[in-house]
């Protein structure tokens, strides 16, 4: 956090694991070029940056899609088995694209051809130091497996295919209840016709 607009005058790492959790007190540049008092200690958790990838076949116009446990949800009250997206952690050295095109053959079995990014947010700005970088990748949707992941991950997968417009039906209907789904179909729905032209060599 190296921002002339913010001082940092004090940090704790209370908790380091698969998750690391850091407590800030610090103070920081209003709008009108005054400082805050010190705020109230700050919880971070630093989780690392991420990669989804939105698995697509244009030659079908069919969409990859993935379903697994998510203890996060199901503790929510939410549901326990997500309908996701391919997405993954980005290792030491590695590149988005890289684990995008890893992360689909380990979660689903797929091969990418082309690739195209799609954006990178923030998931939980407020929070969260994740940054998940979202692609879109060209596949072939024939001959899936019915399920995927590691064993050594604890990874449960199960693997399906669906008309893209299916795809798209489920997250007006809300039933993608997870922001990186959301936000791949929803770019898939308003590019479809471009991506297509451009994969397919049409127009």
């Amino acid at each position: 956090m190296n921002h002339p607009d913010i001082e940092i005058v004090d940090k704790k790492t209370p908790y380091k694991g698969f998750l690391t959790i850091d407590v800030y007190r610090l103070r920081h540049k209003k709008f009108d070029g005054s400082w805050t008092d010190v705020l109230p200690p700050r919880e971070v958790c630093d989780r690392g940056a991420a990669v989804a990838v939105l698995l697509y076949d244009p030659d079908l116009d069919t969409v990859v899609m993935i379903e697994q446990f998510r203890v996060g949800s199901a503790a929510a009250g939410g549901p326990a088995w997500m309908t996701e997206i391919v997405a993954g952690m980005v290792g030491e050295g590695e590149s988005p694209e890289e684990v995008a095109r890893r992360e689909s053959l380990e979660e689903a079995g797929c091969a990418i051809q082309e690739i195209e990014q799609i954006c990178d947010y923030y998931v939980s700005p407020g929070a969260f130091t994740e940054v998940v970088t979202v692609f879109c990748g060209r596949v072939d949707s024939r001959n899936l497996a019915a399920t995927g992941g590691l064993e050594e991950e604890h990874e449960d997968i199960r693997i399906f295919a669906l008309p893209a417009d299916e795809a798209i039906r489920l997250m007006d209907e809300n039933r993608l209840r997870n922001s990186v789904a959301i936000i791949a179909v929803g770019w898939l729905a308003r590019h479809r016709e471009g991506l297509r032209k451009r994969w397919l060599g049409q127009g």
